[in-house]
Parts: C-alpha cells; structure tokens; sequence
C-alpha cells in the first residue's frame, strides 16, 4: 500500500510541481550542477528539499523509537502528518503559481512526508524494505534471483519469498506512478486525495486488526476459564 502512495505522489508530484518528490538521489545531481553554474537560488532551495527528506526520517525515527516499535500509535502519527500533508496539497494545489517559493513550499512537503514514509517503513522491516524508490529493490532483486537460480540452493522457499516481496513493491510502485500520472492529468490537484484514502485505508485496517486480535485473544481466554 506504501508503495503505491509513493509511486502515485512520485509521478503525480512531478506533474504538478516538476520535481521528483520522493527521493534525493536526481536532487544530489541538479544541486551540484546549479553550483557549478553559480546559480545560488536555486541551488539554496535543492539543498531544502534534501534536507526536508532528512529532517522527515530524523522525525519518523524520532518518534517510533521514542513511543516504542512495538506501540500502535509509534506508526499512526507518521501516517497521520502524511495523511494531512497530501491533504494540503490536494486542497491548496491550485494556488500553486509556477514561482520559486511556491515549488519551494509544496515539493519541499511532499519530500518531507516521503522522508517520514521512508523511514518508518525501513524501521519495521529491519532496513529490508524501502518504498519511496525503487535502485535499492532492482538491486537487491537481482542480487536475490542470482542466488535462486544457483544450483544446489538450500534457501530457495526463503528466497522465493523475498524475490515475491521484491516484485510485488516493484509492480505497486509502478502502478502508483501510472494511477499519479493517469489521475492529475484529469483530476489535477485533487488527485491527491486517491493516496490520502489509501493511508486512510492502511490505518483503518490496522486499528481493526490490532482489535480483532485483542478480541480473539479475550475471546480464546474466556473459553480456556471456562
């Protein structure tokens, strides 16, 4: 679900305000570049995004390691800034008049909540998992179909898990980007909203199941009295 709503504000993001919004690693280039071309403005305003995607891992690891992993709402507030930062954008998107600032402003947010998503996701699956860019999962993808299809592999139920993993973020991620592209091109701003009720979705979803298993569990204990 993450992946989708990183593909979908990947691609809808670069329509809007023609700038990549969930990595760092274009901005490193173009930074440099500005630079050299002592084209300072810009250059000050590249080095913002960067450090708004920073500044949204720092606070997502922040506050998961501060609640606890293990806590239900160390997850629910990372996704609550998210949620309401695609809102924002989704509501004040038109405003956005081509300047400097304006693009400062609103690609700077969505980096930010990028960086939160990033981090809280790399935090839960111990660093296996990333969802807002997709060089590490091809990487590790052909690292892992190597070792699969080497003869003699003793892991390879392991490894078919992890490679199923892998191409199933590809192919979210891949059609979050399409749906992006699809939907801002029809909806505009408001094609926000589509991530929004994803995460909507996500945290609906995990308040039930964290419910239904208290139940069960209620439930189990109750009949072991009995």
């Amino acid at each position: 679900m993450l992946s989708l709503v990183a593909g979908f504000v990947n691609a809808a993001g670069f329509l809007a305000f023609a700038v990549l919004t969930t990595n760092v690693t274009g901005h490193v280039a173009l930074f440099a570049e500005r630079l050299v071309m002592k084209d300072w403005e810009t250059a000050r305003v590249i080095a913002l995004w960067m450090s708004l995607f920073l500044a949204g891992a720092f606070s997502s690891s922040l506050i998961i390691n501060t609640i606890g992993r293990n806590q239900r709402f160390s997850y629910v507030i990372p996704l609550l800034v998210e949620s309401l930062v695609l809102l924002l954008v989704a509501l004040l998107g038109y405003r956005f008049d081509q300047s400097l600032l304006a693009r400062e402003l609103f690609a700077g947010s969505l980096l930010f909540v990028m960086g939160i998503q990033n981090a809280m996701v790399s935090l839960v699956s111990g660093a296996e998992v990333r969802t807002t860019h997709l060089t590490g999962t091809f990487t590790d993808l052909g690292i892992e179909l190597a070792q699969w299809i080497r003869p003699g592999q003793q892991e390879k139920a392991y490894l078919t898990a992890k490679l199923k993993l892998r191409v199933t973020i590809i192919a979210c991620f891949l059609s979050g980007a399409l749906a992006g592209a699809y939907l801002f091109r029809y909806c505009s701003y408001r094609a926000f909203l589509f991530p929004l009720g994803l995460l909507s979705f996500t945290l609906t979803y995990d308040v039930f199941r964290i419910r239904a298993k208290r139940y069960y569990r209620r439930l189990h204990f109750r009949l072991l009295k009995k």
